[in-house]
């Protein structure tokens, strides 16, 4: 827990000077409370203005921003620290789809800031108290705080009386996406692990995306193909291999057709800009 301008002051020759890209293995939750904060999360580069809270969440690529006049309350999780009955709850606000950049209502927008800024206080604070007392407070502080910023529009509340966190087709489609877009690449073959037809499926699809699930599956194989392919000791063909491509020239067609890059001419782009 700390503030973005205390973290660029710790850190000021890394990752930002220059800005070049990272994967991010904890959460990364930031308030902005004055000026605007600019970030990439997943290649899109997001400005957030005061009110509205920056997440990005383990998994997602991020490229920092020097923070100009921004001042955000800045706070570093990682996915254990909730609690199993809390984590239920928050699914569908830690979830990896869930946006980079969620404004909270506007009657829990002082409320949040305020116990950002309680729990950076408590923070500071060890050794004022027992260590024990001194984590079950961060930690009380931090599950009520995301339990409020789960209320913010365009989060989808959990279904409670489902079986699943995610109890909806749509939903339970994501999870599984997200757990084996590496090894399953058909409509079939999640139809056939969600115990539904492929119609059910695509229609739970369009009505929640607007697209099909061939191409969300795509979607979700690119984006990690973009992400290796930004990181080093990945090359096209052994990103090729951890996507389940048989031949590393029908991952180059794929990529390139999708983004007008070869795999090497995007690393290397990336490399040089910093994007």
């Amino acid at each position: 827990m700390s503030t973005v301008e205390d973290f660029f002051a710790q850190h000021d020759d890394w990752p930002w000077n220059p800005p070049r890209p990272g994967r991010a293995t904890f959460h990364y939750l930031i308030a902005v409370t004055e000026g605007e904060l600019r970030h990439d999360v997943d290649h899109v580069t997001r400005t957030v203005a005061p009110g509205q809270w920056l997440w990005v969440r383990p998994g997602h690529t991020q490229c920092w921003h020097p923070p100009g006049a921004a001042r955000s309350p800045f706070i570093l999780f990682e996915p254990d620290v909730l609690r199993s009955d809390i984590a239920r709850l928050l699914a569908p606000v830690t979830a990896h789809e869930a946006p980079a950049v969620p404004s909270p209502r506007p009657d829990d927008g002082a409320w949040l800031q305020q116990t950002a800024l309680q729990l950076l206080d408590e923070h500071r604070a060890l050794g004022r108290r027992p260590l024990d007392v001194h984590h079950a407070l961060r930690r009380s502080l931090l599950e009520s705080l995301l339990l409020r910023l789960a209320n913010a529009p365009g989060i989808t509340p959990v279904d409670t009386s489902a079986g699943t966190s995610r109890g909806d087709t749509y939903g339970r489609f994501a999870d599984a996406l997200e757990l084996h877009f590496r090894e399953l690449h058909r409509a079939e073959d999640y139809a056939e692990l969600l115990g539904c037809s492929v119609r059910t499926l695509s229609r739970a699809a369009r009505e929640a995306t607007g697209k099909g699930v061939r191409e969300l599956i795509d979607e979700r194989r690119l984006l990690e193909a973009r992400r290796l392919l930004e990181s080093a000791g990945w090359d096209a063909r052994s990103v090729a291999a951890h996507l389940g491509f048989t031949d590393p020239s029908n991952f180059g067609r794929f990529f390139r057709d999708r983004t007008g890059l070869t795999p090497a001419a995007f690393a290397a782009c990336d490399t040089t800009t910093g994007l």
